[in-house]
């Protein structure tokens, strides 16, 4: 169990939460407890996470962020610059909170403030692509879609539920794209309508039902969902208990790599942990146990 003695704690001032006082009250007093000196500083507007930790961050022993998704994404950007990250501890504060799952968090923030200050701490890998960074997640066709459609108003009201919704939308007008996908070497040349690449294993609350994904393990997952394979893809990974896909015969592919490059026929956007980027063509790549996260022990 780590000790540490200055910590940074990075919140999303425009969350649109109106819980944010009694957040911070519930985090703050434990998050204080285990530490000589605790400095807050407040996002104001898009960039600032990321300029804070490129700025501040080695400053401190631990990083603390409390947001959602987009919040930890913004900061993983600022921290992946940095020569010797400081260690970080995510606090659940947004809707989905995915990263925050994939490293067994707990969503009551109070335990997770607990955590935050005492857990374990792992290194873990963050995926490249282009100039920019990714926790989680980067993908084209459905999945950033989706995330166009998502209406902010709807998100802030209905949580994951509008993730759904959009979704469900969203299908009615997908149409498959051509692409050509290089893998460590090998060429894949098909149509999909969607392509995912994977560190973390959790989208919209639910986890991408295959165990080989983890984000420790230097390795990328691809997964190329073809049109026919979409309807099996959404039905496991919206299940309440989700079971492990069984790819033999689906139209869903499965495949590892450390170094990818995505080109499709037109320019496609990109969503990565949940922001909308320029997303084709692409050149991603794995950078192994690139950030010391704190890590829960409870199982998936």
């Amino acid at each position: 169990m780590p000790e540490f003695k200055k910590g940074l704690l990075i919140y999303n001032g425009n969350a649109g939460n109106r819980d944010l006082a009694k957040n911070l009250q519930q985090a703050v007093p434990i998050l204080a407890e285990h530490l000589d000196e605790l400095t807050l500083m407040k996002t104001k507007e898009p960039g600032d996470g990321e300029r804070i930790c490129r700025e501040f961050g080695s400053r401190y022993d631990v990083l603390f962020i409390m947001g959602g998704d987009g919040t930890v994404h913004e900061c993983i950007n600022g921290v992946a610059e940095l020569e010797t990250p400081p260690v970080v501890g995510v606090l659940p504060g947004g809707t989905c909170n995915d990263f925050s799952r994939l490293l067994k968090i707990p969503q009551d923030l109070g335990a997770a403030a607990e955590l935050a200050a005492s857990g374990k701490v792992v290194q873990m890998d963050i995926g490249s692509v282009n100039d920019r960074y990714f926790s989680n997640f980067w993908g084209i066709g459905l999945i950033s879609d989706t995330s166009e459609n998502i209406n902010a108003s709807s998100k802030n009201l209905l949580g994951k539920i509008s993730y759904y919704i959009s979704a469900i939308q969203t299908v009615k007008e997908a149409s498959p794209f051509s692409f050509t996908l290089t893998y460590d070497g090998q060429i894949l040349e098909d149509e999909a309508v969607m392509i995912l690449v994977a560190n973390g294993c959790f989208i919209g609350t639910n986890r991408v039902p295959l165990k080989k994904i983890c984000a420790d393990d230097g390795l990328l997952d691809i997964l190329v969902i073809r049109n026919a394979g979409f309807a099996l893809f959404k039905s496991l990974i919206t299940q309440e208990e989700p079971t492990d896909m069984d790819l033999e015969e689906s139209d869903i592919i499965h495949l590892q790599a450390k170094e990818i490059s995505v080109e499709t026929d037109k320019p496609m956007k990109a969503d990565m942990d949940g922001e909308v980027y320029d997303g084709t063509p692409a050149k991603i790549s794995i950078l192994p146990k690139k950030i010391p996260f704190i890590m829960g022990e409870f199982p998936y």
